[in-house]
């Protein structure tokens, strides 16, 4: 939408890099799950909600090192570039699921993507005029059902076809913490699983710079991917190579690559119709 609803909270500055700006269309489809609402942060106030979540997910609960200027905020220099889904439970008014969006303009005025810092994609370049990032994914603790998330990509997908863009990315993170303890072994494991039957084709792979030294680890664990892996799988997306071991996140991060033209025909009825 070109047009901005009239916000319900007092405004505040909107972020210098927001989208909210000629040439984007944002746009919140009916969701299909009772009680909550899929919108577009307006204003900071609404980014400083997701921020919030971010770090009760991020920090607190799975023990990140959040270098961040507020307290009680995930707060990163590309946030001011993004937009920022929101799923808000209406019987309480908390966003309860977030993503950021990084499209290519934006991309190009931060000067990379945060999947740049992670990983060389030197061989995306081609890809990258019509290619968003996608990051910061997270659900409240007591909300992680399917309605969450899937009105979130129902979002994600109306925004991809509103602007014409075809391709998604981003680094989709494994914990490290397992059984209590502090270990590689679990995410050398998934990427075993899944480096045969989903990895994309050669010319589209990247390299980790801070590679997760799967060799040394234990890979044979019978473990399943997280929920969120499993969902972008079925989703059609494709893993672009080996794991990045993210120390702050306490994390292994995967790339992931997804082409809108990928998307399965019953996914693709149920987000667009």
């Amino acid at each position: 939408m070109n047009e901005l609803p009239n916000p319900t909270l007092p405004l505040s500055p909107l972020p210098r890099g927001s989208l909210h700006r000629p040439g984007i269309a944002l746009g919140a489809r009916p969701v299909a799950c009772p009680g909550l609402e899929v919108t577009w942060a307006r204003h900071l106030d609404e980014v400083r909600q997701a921020q919030r979540l971010r770090f009760s997910v991020f920090a607190q609960e799975m023990g990140a090192r959040l270098n961040t200027a507020i307290a009680g905020h995930d707060v990163d220099l590309f946030d001011d570039y993004c937009e920022h889904l929101l799923v808000r439970d209406l019987a309480s008014g908390e966003v309860i699921g977030t993503y950021r969006v990084l499209t290519p303009a934006q991309a190009r005025r931060v000067g990379s993507t945060y999947s740049d810092l992670e990983f060389d994609l030197t061989r995306l370049r081609a890809l990258r005029p019509r290619m968003v990032e996608l990051g910061r994914s997270c659900v409240h603790a007591e909300h992680r059902h399917g309605g969450v998330i899937l009105a979130l990509w129902g979002a994600l997908a109306d925004f991809m076809v509103r602007n014409g863009l075809d391709a998604m990315i981003g680094c989709a993170s494994i914990p490290m913490l397992h059984n209590g303890v502090v270990s590689g072994d679990v995410a050398a494991s998934i990427w075993e699983q899944l480096r045969h039957p989903h990895l994309a084709p050669i010319e589209h792979h990247v390299r980790p710079r801070l590679p997760l030294p799967v060799q040394q680890l234990d890979g044979t664990l019978p473990v399943e991917p997280p929920a969120l892996i499993k969902g972008y799988l079925r989703l059609g997306a494709r893993v672009l190579g080996a794991p990045a071991w993210d120390p702050d996140f306490n994390t292994a991060d995967l790339p992931m690559f997804m082409r809108m033209a990928d998307l399965p025909a019953r996914y693709r009825r149920h987000f667009l119709g």
